[in-house]
């Protein structure tokens, strides 16, 4: 399976190490991501998620969730579903 776009950062907050992230495709947690920003690029699973301020197990196109990241990420970065 080839990587599929799912989403974009539109705001990182670096203090907390959450990125948030509008949705072009479904995401749920236990997904695999890859983040790209230019040359910077990593991978992690969706560990938990939040959608206004409550835990949420998926979302869909559309929506825009909070996402914990293990690295910084920059606004704009593309998010990638990935296995």
């Amino acid at each position: 399976m080839a990587d599929l776009r799912v989403g974009k950062i539109t705001h990182y907050y670096d203090k907390l190490g959450v990125a948030v992230v509008e949705l072009i495709g479904d995401l749920g947690v236990g997904d695999k991501i890859k983040v790209v920003s230019g040359e910077n690029e990593f991978t992690q699973d969706v560990e938990s998620m939040q959608a206004e301020h409550e835990q949420v197990k998926s979302a869909k196109k559309g929506e825009s969730v909070g996402l914990k990241v293990n690295e910084p990420a920059k606004k704009g970065a593309e998010v990638f579903k990935t296995e």
